[in-house]
């Protein structure tokens, strides 16, 4: 067994230790997300999620640094934008729904 073959099998298996370590995450981010969503009053839904989709353009700017970084594979290219396409549509559906809120309670003369 040569020294590179060494080199490539443990690369696979940190990729998929690293990608084990990744679905973990996200399966207990999901189930973190819903418990603590399941316990907000109604009440609170619709400033929670102007918040949330405020803070989704962060995402925008992350995305964007994705979609410029190591642009040289389709994959690449149409991942990141595709992320700077959907974090976008969420900001700009968020302040939508902020401003009809808002409407909501404005007095009307």
């Amino acid at each position: 067994m040569s020294v590179n073959t060494t080199f490539a099998q443990n690369d696979r298996e940190d990729f998929s230790m690293d990608l084990i370590y990744l679905l973990f995450i996200l399966v207990l981010s999901v189930f973190l997300g819903f418990a603590l969503i399941s316990r907000v009053p109604p009440l609170l839904h619709t400033p929670l999620m102007s918040e949330a989709n405020a803070i989704c353009g962060i995402i925008v700017i992350g995305a964007l640094i994705a979609a410029g970084k190591d642009a040289n594979s389709p994959l690449t290219i149409f991942l990141g934008t595709s992320a700077v396409a959907l974090a976008s549509f969420n900001v700009v559906g968020g302040y939508l729904v902020t401003e009809r809120m808002l409407k909501m309670f404005k007095k009307k003369v």
